[in-house]
């Protein structure tokens, strides 16, 4: 995967130039789900940015290289901005504030990502540009409305992306696609040349695989800007752990906890409140009503009618032009009074102190992100009944001034991820992402669609003994889709190598990634293509956590005589397999059928 701490560690090491990223990434855009962008850097265009940036130094350029996306909410100069409606485009001469301060830094754009329609919706289904297919299952919903933005990092086509988050937006997609989501505080980060949904509670937020990584990128997009009039300056005086030991951490009764029936998601969410507590949490029953009522607040109350300004123009000489349901929700906000508005914010001021003196006796809140996932056709069945249900959890947290960072915490039997996010009062992100990354590590050390593990740093110092090799024989070579793993671990290939001639190769049943099994047999079998790679001793175990059954470690007897240890199926696994041996190779096999030979034919049962 593309982490943005392992790019960086080659970059300044002079292992790659962000001429290479930049193709590398295109490569992979190229192949990728159309969907997931709206508009993006052509292949050109990518590279001849990467060169441009060859010439910068990595050492005064924090971001230089890293390939980032941008919500097509959000302008960058030299591409449209649609806010996910084609009537709505137009030619932003600028880029908005975050984008410059990303580009100054030496980031890399990738392009416009996908998204519900004028941010409205936290399923990522509603756009005229087709619906980003969840990197887990393309059943089930992306989440939104950042979708493609989610997406696209949790497929390797970028590092980072930046969102949007006003009722969950920033959240949601990054519990559905195994990610990292940060909502920043109101006005931490600038909204000049954001295409505002209710501009008042808007907030533009980053995905990243790592909070180590979202945090790098706060480093560089945080600060006050005096052209947005909703920027507010860091205060000097917030204080609160970062640490888990002695940590208060509210936790909502069980009568408020609604998981919509997913048991799989409820006993995730427990597991992970002890994890805390394992961490050195203090959990703390809390009552978290005052927050539930705000939430209703936002769709039901009269802050819809900031929707309706924002497309005011466009929804009354073009109804047509937005998407049904984006257009039903819109058209709500036509009608609020004034008076309306003055009764929900006194209600709103209300629930604020309620809610302020559950916090006081707190260092932050632990929630489930999202209760449940659905799938597409449950959504387009019931849209906005299902969509309320997603932002249960989410809804409250900008009309009550909070932070908030959402965070991979394992996954159901059927592999769909599970997140938690960590809130706080505002201008408590550094703290909260700072926990964050502990709880990622601690519950589901795993990161974007690949799983693959948390990168562990290779050791400083040591010797030839600190490392060790490793035969890869599948999806971990190189060029394939799970060599960054490796790559992030802190590989470097040794040598291409073939097996002594008694093992079966099979390419095993399951989801993509497709992964293959190699057997060791007592007779008969072949010989088969393998990489040596070197791995840190380090490391190793954080390898070994991502490798799923039937697959583990073991030793493998080389043609040249020698033995490595390395990937090894149990043979129970291969009785609904395709025996591959015939192949002699992961990479022929592949190629077959991607063209579908007579050859691959030849293996059919």
């Amino acid at each position: 995967m593309l982490t943005i701490e392992a790019l960086r560690r080659a970059l300044l090491a002079g292992d790659i130039r962000p001429s290479e990223i930049a193709a590398e990434v295109a490569r992979r855009c190229d192949a990728a789900d159309p969907a997931i962008w709206i508009n993006r850097m052509s292949a050109d265009a990518l590279i001849a940015e990467g060169r441009r940036l060859d010439g910068l130094d990595p050492a005064t350029h924090p971001l230089l290289g890293i390939p980032f996306a941008v919500k097509d909410n959000i302008d960058v100069a030299g591409l449209p901005t649609t806010a996910g409606c084609p009537a709505f485009e137009y030619a932003p001469e600028r880029d908005a504030e975050v984008v410059r301060r990303l580009r100054e830094a030496g980031a890399l754009i990738v392009g416009k990502t996908n998204l519900d329609q004028f941010a409205t919706g936290l399923v990522g289904v509603r756009s005229p540009y087709g619906v980003p297919g969840n990197s887990f299952d393309p059943a089930f919903v992306p989440g939104g409305s950042s979708s493609g933005s989610a997406v696209a990092v949790a497929k390797g086509l970028c590092a980072f992306s930046l969102g949007t988050d006003t009722a969950g937006s920033g959240r949601v997609p990054a519990a559905f696609n195994n990610l990292v989501g940060w909502k920043p505080s109101k006005g931490l980060l600038s909204t000049t040349g954001l295409v505002p949904a209710c501009r008042s509670l808007d907030c533009i937020s980053v995905f990243a695989l790592t909070a180590a990584d979202a945090a790098a990128v706060a480093d560089i997009v945080a600060g006050f800007d005096a052209a947005d009039p909703f920027s507010r300056a860091m205060p000097k005086d917030v204080t609160g752990p970062s640490d888990w030991r002695g940590a208060r951490l509210g936790v909502p009764l069980a009568a408020n906890l609604d998981f919509f029936g997913d048991g799989d998601c409820e006993k995730l969410f427990h597991e992970t409140v002890a994890a805390a507590e394992r961490l050195g949490g203090e959990p703390v029953e809390i009552d978290i009503t005052p927050f539930l009522d705000a939430a209703r607040l936002l769709y039901e109350g009269p802050w819809v009618a900031e929707r309706y300004i924002s497309v005011q123009e466009l929804i009354e000489r073009d109804p047509e032009a937005l998407h049904p349901v984006t257009r039903e929700i819109t058209l709500g906000g036509r009608d609020p009074k004034a008076t309306d508005l003055f009764r929900a914010e006194y209600r709103l001021a209300e629930l604020r102190r309620a809610a302020g003196d559950i916090l006081a006796g707190l260092d932050l809140m632990l929630l489930p992100t999202a209760g449940t996932i659905y799938r597409i056709a449950e959504v387009e069945a019931d849209p906005i009944r299902l969509n309320s249900n997603l932002g249960r959890y989410t809804n409250f947290m900008n009309l009550l001034d909070l932070a908030g960072v959402a965070v991979p915490a394992g996954f159901r039997p059927d592999g769909m991820p599970f997140g938690v996010t960590l809130a706080a009062p505002a201008f408590h992100d550094r703290r909260l992402l700072a926990l964050a990354g502990a709880l990622h590590e601690e519950t589901s050390p795993l990161i974007g669609a690949a799983r693959s593990p948390l990168a562990a740093a290779p050791p400083k110092h040591g010797s030839e003994t600190d490392v060790l090799e490793i035969a890869v024989c599948g999806a971990h070579m190189s060029g394939l889709s799970l060599n960054g793993e490796l790559r992030d671990l802190g590989g470097t290939l040794v040598r291409p190598a073939r097996t002594a001639g008694n093992y079966r190769f099979y390419a095993l049943a399951g989801p993509e990634p497709a992964r293959p099994g190699l057997v060791r047999v007592p007779q008969g079998g072949g010989a088969v293509e393998v990489e040596i790679w070197r791995l840190p001793a380090c490391a190793v175990g954080a390898l070994l956590a991502a490798i799923p059954a039937p697959l583990g470690l073991g030793s493998i007897a080389l043609a040249d005589g020698g033995t490595v240890k390395g990937f090894l199926c149990e043979a129970a696994a291969t009785g609904d397999a395709r025996d591959i041996t015939a192949f002699g190779s992961w990479r022929r096999y592949l190629d077959a059928r991607h063209k579908g030979s007579a050859e691959l034919a030849e293996t059919a049962d």
